[in-house]
């Protein structure tokens, strides 16, 4: 598998899959854990990341996309993430997180990018592309 793989204009694979919240050990299995059908929810949510990007005209970094089941069960969370599907992201750019929250609720009336799950925190914004809407 080529993490260097560039699924869109201005992301690449690795940056959904790799994380500094990861050391070496579990970084070789969140990428073993990798499967077609995750590889492609991750095509996904990157083409709705680049129309985001293209829309702010600026950078977008991904803190962490991809998680695996066992790593949120090793975190003490549920599982049910929609970061385990390789459908979510917690993004940063120059925006505020609140800022950038606006920008998706735009696209996203517009139709041009999926109406699934934001979140605003503190320091990102989560995007995720589910079926069900999902604001917090």
């Amino acid at each position: 598998m080529n993490l260097n793989h560039q699924i869109t204009e201005n992301f690449k694979l690795s940056e959904f899959v790799l994380s500094d919240f990861y050391n070496d050990e579990q970084q070789q299995r969140v990428i073993n854990s990798l499967t077609p059908q995750i590889i492609a929810n991750i095509q996904q949510l990157a083409e709705n990341l680049q129309t985001i990007r293209d829309e702010i005209n600026a950078p977008i970094s991904i803190n962490i996309a991809f998680r695996p089941v066992w790593w949120e069960h090793l975190q003490g969370r549920s599982g049910r993430s929609q970061h385990t599907l390789g459908k979510a992201a917690d993004i940063v750019c120059s925006l505020l997180p609140s800022e950038l929250r606006k920008v998706i609720f735009r696209l996203i009336k517009e139709r041009k990018i999926k109406n699934g799950g934001v979140g605003s925190y503190r320091t990102f914004t989560h995007y995720d592309i589910r079926e069900t809407p999902a604001r917090w």
